[in-house]
């Protein structure tokens, strides 16, 4: 199972890294993002209260993916894959 205090810090970890090797600001990053500079600085910190449509808004912008997978993932794949055709 997941523990969301170590993703939420890793995660933060990621973004940090990203916006710097950018040449970001927090702030910039968050005009950016179209978000507050503390949900920057909090997503940075590890934080697991930023709100998903935040995250997904600032992670859009230094260009980090979330993948989702599993051990049915491929299977899900090819139903949608029919669903879609």
């Amino acid at each position: 199972m997941i523990n969301t205090n170590e993703f939420m810090a890793g995660l933060g970890k990621q973004v940090r890294f990203h916006r710097m090797k950018a040449g970001l600001t927090q702030v910039q990053l968050a005009n950016m993002a179209g978000v507050g500079k503390t949900t920057v600085f909090d997503i940075e910190k590890g934080k697991t209260s930023v709100q998903i449509d935040s995250l997904l808004a600032v992670l859009g912008i230094v260009n980090i993916d979330i993948q989702f997978s599993g051990p049915l993932s491929m299977e899900y794949e090819k139903l949608m894959e029919r669903e879609n055709n």
